[in-house]
């Protein structure tokens, strides 16, 4: 018994002719006879009777014919499956990310994702770097974008951007008209800082000690978003990544910091697991996304 005896069976049956099965097959009626007549001797009993020149399946050829229906629908249901996996139709994507991206770079990439795979179930939560991580090393997520140290060995990074702080104010803040704003500006200043287990706080206080000064942080917070409202209230100058800042619009003024202090980002998987098909799609729609604008940082690794 094979494939080809079975389908030759299978096409008669539903056709009701052995010249109806041989058009299907696109065979002659001679091989669908010679396929039947080998699969009977295979099974040990007569599948179709030919009374009169005509077709007339038996009992035990009914009863047979379910059970090769059942396995046909099997194979094509698993053909389908299959079908769906490749167009990612029934695939699904879990994504976390920092706010600093969760705001405009995240939501262009879901917008671009799902336009082109509209059958992907996404989901997309916001935490912070701390959680992600976790997220991650748990395997609770596919990719996280988020700070990490290069201690970190539970998870892969996939790509390394870099921006640089900016100082962040009220518009009628005296120093708002600055071009670059230095340590020695803001030593009498009132400032809002990203909260001490930030790696922005280290960069920002290893900075200050460098010059001399010791900042006058009023205020610790995180993320950037919170910063960016409390400089927005006249609470002081905050020190923030400079995409977050775009979201407030006119109620906030940017100017550059010197010396630079960077704001890192990574893209991450879980480590020693391989991105699936919608991961490596998402991945690739993200790189593209942080690439539309300079301010979304520069790729250093």
């Amino acid at each position: 018994m094979n494939q080809k005896q079975i389908n030759a069976f299978r096409m008669v049956m539903r056709h009701g002719s052995i010249t109806a099965a041989a058009h299907a097959l696109n065979v002659s009626q001679p091989a669908v006879s010679r396929l039947i007549a080998d699969l009977e001797s295979s099974i040990g009993f007569p599948l179709l009777l030919r009374p009169g020149g005509k077709v007339q399946p038996t009992p035990e050829a009914y009863d047979f014919f379910a059970e090769v229906e059942r396995m046909f629908y099997g194979l094509e249901r698993l053909s389908q499956v299959a079908a769906d996996i490749r167009t990612m139709q029934r695939a699904t994507f879990r994504i976390a990310s920092m706010p600093m991206v969760s705001f405009e770079i995240i939501p262009r990439t879901v917008k671009r994702f799902i336009d082109r795979h509209p059958g992907v179930g996404l989901t997309h939560d916001v935490h912070t770097s701390a959680r992600i991580l976790d997220l991650l090393a748990s395997r609770q997520i596919d990719l996280g974008v988020a700070q990490t140290s290069p201690e970190r060995q539970d998870v892969d990074v996939l790509a390394s951007f870099r921006t640089d702080c900016v100082c962040v104010m009220a518009p009628d803040h005296p120093l708002a008209g600055r071009a670059v704003l230095t340590p020695q500006d803001l030593a009498d200043e009132p400032l809002v800082a990203l909260n001490f287990r930030t790696i922005t706080y280290g960069y920002m206080t290893q900075c200050f000690a460098q010059a001399g000064v010791s900042p006058r942080v009023v205020a610790e917070t995180q993320p950037s978003y919170s910063a960016c409202g409390l400089a927005a209230l006249g609470t002081g100058i905050a020190l923030v990544d400079p995409i977050t800042p775009g979201i407030f619009g006119a109620a906030l003024r940017s100017v550059p910091f010197a010396p630079e202090i960077p704001f890192e980002y990574q893209i991450m998987k879980p480590a020693d697991l391989p991105l699936s098909r919608a991961a490596m799609e998402f991945f690739e729609e993200l790189l593209a996304a942080i690439a539309l604008r300079p301010q979304y940082g520069r790729r250093i690794s």
